[in-house]
């Protein structure tokens, strides 16, 4: 009997060692587990912050290209000034002063020339509407409306001032006329 007991007593020591090892791959079971979560977390993080830099880079090289393109706005605004007061001075010498101020107006046509030609360096187009051509409230700036025999409403009727685009940004619209003749 005593090797009886000693067997069910061994056989009870081999139990508690089983429960004790189902514990312990548990325990593991669950530590693999936590390690899984962590490890998903951490690779979540890393693609947020993967794709925070991707956007960061994109951002930041559309900002580069649009100073390029557009940080000197302000100074060819102010420029405009300039162009269209070069422009009347050619406009308004009469005949009879051509003569006379011809060195003078063969310096303000090479000026303009070469304000022209900057101007176009630097991606500014002028917008030069005719007499006839349809309003587009998108480039022109109506001055004024007036009735005009021989006209639709919506025509330009007169150009004030040329507009001018900076690459696809408008500048400064363009000064026009427009008639209101009813249809």
């Amino acid at each position: 009997m005593a090797d009886n007991e000693e067997q069910l007593q061994s056989l009870d020591e081999l139990a508690a060692e089983g429960d004790e090892m189902d514990l312990a791959a548990e325990a593991g079971f669950e530590e693999i587990e936590a390690l899984r979560a962590e490890r998903d977390e951490f690779k979540d993080k890393f693609m947020r912050a993967l794709a925070d830099a991707e956007n960061m880079r994109k951002r930041s090289d559309r900002d580069r290209r649009e100073a390029e393109n557009y940080g000197g706005s302000k100074l060819a605004r102010d420029m405009l000034p300039v162009y269209d007061n070069m422009r009347r001075a050619l406009q308004s010498s009469e005949d009879a002063d051509k003569e006379t101020n011809a060195a003078l107006l063969e310096g303000v046509e090479l000026t303009m020339r070469e304000l022209i030609s900057v101007f176009k360096k630097h991606g500014i187009d002028p917008i030069v509407p005719e007499v006839g051509d349809k309003f587009d409230p998108k480039i022109h700036q109506a001055m004024f409306e007036a009735p005009l025999p021989g006209t639709k409403a919506g025509d330009i009727i007169q150009v004030a001032a040329e507009g001018f685009m900076l690459h696809d940004r408008l500048l400064r619209a363009a000064q026009v006329g427009v008639s209101s003749t009813p249809a």
